[in-house]
């Protein structure tokens, strides 16, 4: 079987694309997001001091969007009220009577 040339073409540049450290992928959104997407895989690409600043920038960005585990924990034990010696009672009932 013969190789197209389209074929070659197409191997010799993912061969390219590889030597430089980059790999091709396609990704999901909205047409409105097109040029924002392609500006920042651009500037990732490059690889520079601006890429790393970007890319960690991103990090943070999403890292503190992301809801971690005992994040209602976490927050309680920011409250100025730890270590006050505040104390929280509830009374503890039978509970109610419901027809069914």
């Amino acid at each position: 079987m013969t190789d197209t040339a389209q074929a070659r073409a197409l191997r010799t540049y993912r061969r390219r694309l590889q030597q430089r450290g980059l790999t091709r992928f396609e990704v999901l959104g909205l047409a409105a997001d097109r040029k924002l997407i392609r500006s920042l895989a651009k500037r990732l690409a490059e690889n520079g001091t601006g890429a790393a600043e970007l890319r960690a920038t991103v990090s943070r960005t999403l890292v503190a969007g992301e809801s971690a585990r005992g994040g209602i924990f976490a927050a309680l034990r920011r409250s100025p009220l730890v270590g006050s010696g505040v104390e929280f009672k509830r009374d503890v009932t039978s509970g109610r009577k419901v027809d069914l």
